[in-house]
């Protein structure tokens, strides 16, 4: 049956709820969340990943490279004619393909690379992230012989599986049937970060749950997400509900499921949407649902977190509590000598500025915020600089403060960015001046010295909207400056701070920039000094509820 909805690869990865209202007629005109900016650098940074490998390749095989133009002035139907016109034509290498779209199956897409091999073609992608680890096993071939026939397997290398990349190059492998150009051979390729090798995938081999392959995998995701958006394009009962999860966070659709859910008192709204579905199969349906539940009851199916926890934070919401204490009692460890730090990075380019507050004992130092930053575009050698200066400031105070006998401990709020940057510098900046070893900074983050906020938070509390620091922090009595301070926010202003996009530096955001990163760590060390006061029995214990 020929359907007028055609979809692209990243259906079978989004969201069910997602693909019912990007075909929802009745919702044109509904109001979006704006593009988010994490996610806009992540594509700006694929895309010239893609480029510069593209020019790699091309460069090394020479006269058999095509490449399909893009722009404004090459449009889809002129993009496909041109890729069927280098397939029949036999070209060994098709960059930026434009398959025919597949009007029956619903179908459409495009792909990196196209390889001839004797059969038909074959798809490869090129990604911006990694598609292998140290090992064995993986099958590869050189960039300068990117086909099926040239793999061999890897001495150094076993694969990463990314379902994502699995998922496209299935779609991409139907696509390629449709129009009689597939060699039948079930294989693709992919690029990585390193960019030094083309990793093959079998897209029949059994490495899916159930002993299915990626192939049989995709086919079942591809006609659940048809039919829903089939159903919604006809104006039908919708096929998929709202249940909040971890991609709501950045969806544009999240302002009209947030309306819907609120209205309903989704259960979702307080637990994880794995656990949200095995509680309404359960009959819990709602919030208020959840919190009349008896924790010890052991009929109740299992859920990720302890029942007790999720009853509690029902009860919290229900009570319009942003916070409530999990335990009667809270502690966080303190020190002599306390410095708080947070680092703020553009994507996966670089960090350029790493702010630390100073307070406690007196180390002839300065006590309040100080900030070591590079204002020049990232990537640059610059950043080396601003953290070498960080990190031996850093050090020296924990020096002078064991010098003198004090105790020492330093604080951030999720370390799991923190500790991302400080090890990938050292890494990448290693042998520069000020540059510590990657054994420094892991004994340094594995050490008492080392103290995760986050952590203490999400033992201590419960937080019925979420443990962000933005969230918890007003709870200590903080308020942030900015009106509009979050990372999201950060990442436009940075733009305009470095001129990345061709204009002047803006001085303006680059105090920006500084007063939101100092008053990021001061909110972490307000919220130390709160947990670690009085008033913090004042928020209520779950048990009282």
């Amino acid at each position: 049956m020929t359907t007028s909805v055609l979809l692209d690869a990243g259906v079978v990865t989004r969201c069910r709820r997602r693909v019912h209202l990007e075909h929802d007629p009745t919702m044109v005109d509904a109001v979006t969340a704006p593009p988010d900016p994490t996610a806009e650098q992540r594509k700006a940074d694929a895309t010239a990943h893609r480029r510069s490998i593209a020019d790699e390749i091309a460069g090394l095989v020479g006269a058999g490279w095509t490449e399909i133009p893009r722009g404004p002035d090459h449009r889809g139907a002129e993009r496909e004619q041109a890729t069927l016109a280098a397939m029949a034509a036999r070209a060994p290498y098709i960059w930026a393909a434009q398959l025919p779209r597949d009007h029956p199956a619903g179908r459409r897409g495009a792909v990196d690379l196209l390889v001839a091999t004797d059969g038909g073609y074959v798809p490869v992608l090129v990604v911006r992230h990694k598609v292998s680890d140290p090992g064995t096993g993986a099958q590869t071939s050189p960039l300068a012989s990117p086909v099926p026939s040239a793999r061999a397997q890897d001495p150094a290398r076993r694969i990463r599986p990314q379902p994502r990349d699995l998922l496209k190059l299935a779609h991409t492998y139907r696509l390629l049937e449709a129009c009689g150009r597939s060699d039948g051979s079930a294989l693709g390729g992919v690029v990585g970060l390193d960019g030094e090798v083309v990793v093959w995938h079998d897209l029949e081999a059994p490495t899916w749950p159930g002993g299915r392959g990626a192939l049989a995998e995709y086919d079942a995701r591809f006609a659940d997400r048809l039919a829903i958006a089939t159903t919604a394009a006809a104006g039908g009962e919708a096929l998929a509900q709202p249940s909040r999860i971890v991609e709501c966070r950045t969806c544009p659709w999240w302002p009209v499921c947030q309306v819907e859910l609120q209205g309903a008192r989704d259960v979702s709204l307080v637990v994880r949407g794995e656990e949200a579905a095995t509680l309404r199969a359960a009959g819990v349906r709602t919030v208020d649902d959840l919190a009349r539940l008896d924790p010890d009851d052991e009929s109740l199916p299992p859920t990720g977190m302890p029942l007790t926890d999720a009853v509690g934070l029902a009860k919290a919401w229900l009570a319009d509590l942003t916070v409530v204490r999990r335990i009667p009692d809270i502690s966080v460890p303190r020190a002599d000598v306390e410095v708080d730090v947070d680092m703020e990075s553009f994507g996966d380019a670089g960090a350029y500025l790493w702010g630390v507050w100073l307070s406690g004992e007196d180390v002839d130092e300065p006590h309040g915020y100080r900030a070591f930053a590079s204002w020049e575009p990232l990537p640059t050698d610059d950043e080396a600089r601003s953290f070498a200066l960080f990190w031996q400031w850093l050090m020296l105070i924990r020096l002078r403060a064991r010098a003198r006998g004090l105790s020492f401990r330093a604080y951030c709020y999720n370390e799991l960015a923190e500790n991302r940057w400080l090890l990938s510098s050292a890494k990448r900046f290693a042998g520069k001046p000020g540059i510590p070893t990657i054994e420094q900074v892991q004994a340094f983050i594995t050490s008492d010295a080392w103290f995760d906020l986050f952590g203490s938070v999400r033992d201590h509390f419960l937080c019925s909207r979420g443990k962000g620091l933005k969230t918890i922090a007003p709870a200590a009595g903080f308020a942030w400056r900015d009106a509009e301070a979050s990372g999201e926010n950060s990442m436009r202003w940075y733009r305009d701070a470095v001129g990345m996009d061709g204009s002047a530096p803006d001085d303006g955001q680059r105090r920006r920039l500084l007063e939101y990163n100092e008053d990021d760590v001061h909110a972490t060390l307000t919220l130390r000094r709160w947990m670690t006061s009085p008033a913090v029995n004042e928020i209520p214990y779950v048990g009282d509820l």
